[in-house]
């Protein structure tokens, strides 16, 4: 599968992209520039300290303390905001979708708590998943359907709120293939923390590849077929499967069996997952918006995860 081609990063924050990378160098800068002014800070207190006594007039002492004030509380930190703007507005235009190459258009919608992920150039659909070509500039169209969430990816580049009714716009770009983690940067609700966004960098051609799979509904085995029975009227209602269901109220699941988590990054994807996603996912991630499975017979279950499991572009 194309998902399982690319190893993951040493490190969870080193950038992998020119947005994340100027994020860096402003970070380590304001730290290079404030460390310097808390040396500098604590060499004059230790000084001041060293040195013998002084006794001034009252008006001597009112003369030193505004020196102190004007060149410790107005001027200082006037320059460090003059220097910090200084650096910070140009690095802080990469982030923003402007004049450059064409950019490739993705629209993430945050939900509580997971993600819709659409490709309006191909009319690709996906959930909890964000892939992107190597080295080339996208521009992430992110909105929300509920509440106030926020996209990010530590990786790649800043965050970006996500507010009910409005569109905004960030743009990034991955220097490198692999995986990274996207994540939810603003509190949303009691399944905050489990609202992850699996996000992969692939070669163009891999890419490409992906979409053009996506775009092909996957073949419904003689085997599968009483799982999709019965997945279409408990489920195709809320989920959509491309070829079998249409509902747009849940994440798309035509991809779910390539997919490296479950739930928005709540349970690995591995051997006997989904069944326990089907039967539990209320203990799992309480107050989700998928309803309780309790009426349908095990072996329906079982033949519905069975059958999902083999939905891989």
């Amino acid at each position: 599968m194309l998902l399982a081609g690319c190893q993951g990063p040493q490190s969870a924050l080193d950038p992998a992209g020119p947005a994340a990378q100027a994020a860096a160098w402003l970070w380590w800068g304001m730290f290079a520039w404030f460390g310097l002014v808390l040396l500098l800070v604590v060499f004059l207190w230790l000084l001041a300290l060293r040195r013998a006594p002084r006794h001034y007039t009252p008006e001597q002492a009112r003369r030193l303390g505004r020196r102190w004030i004007i060149a410790g509380g107005v001027l200082l930190p006037g320059f460090s905001i003059l220097v910090l703007l200084a650096f910070g507005i140009p690095l802080g235009l990469r982030m923003l979708p402007l004049d450059g190459p064409p950019p490739l258009r993705i629209e993430v919608t945050g939900h509580q708590w997971w993600w819709a992920v659409r490709y309006p150039e191909t009319g690709v659909v996906t959930a909890n998943q964000l892939i992107l070509p190597v080295g080339r500039p996208v521009d992430v169209e992110v909105a929300s359907a509920d509440v106030i969430h926020a996209f990010w990816v530590p990786r790649l580049g800043g965050k970006l709120d996500m507010l009910p009714g409005r569109r905004a716009t960030l743009r990034l770009q991955a220097d490198r293939a692999g995986r990274y983690r996207g994540q939810c940067a603003e509190f949303c609700g009691a399944q905050h923390a489990h609202m992850a966004l699996a996000v992969e960098a692939l070669e163009t051609p891999a890419f490409e590849a992906w979409q053009v799979a996506r775009r092909t509904a996957s073949p419904i085995a003689p085997e599968h077929a009483a799982a999709v029975e019965a997945f279409r009227p408990y489920c195709g209602e809320c989920h959509r499967v491309a070829g079998v269901s249409d509902g747009r109220r849940a994440p798309d699941l035509s991809d779910v069996g390539a997919r490296p988590s479950l739930g928005a990054g709540t349970l690995a994807r591995e051997e006997g997952a989904m069944r326990r996603w089907l039967r539990e996912h209320q203990r799992l991630k309480p107050h989700n918006g998928m309803p309780r499975h309790d009426h349908l017979p095990e072996a329906s279950l079982d033949a519905i995860a069975a059958w999902l499991e083999t939905l891989a572009p």
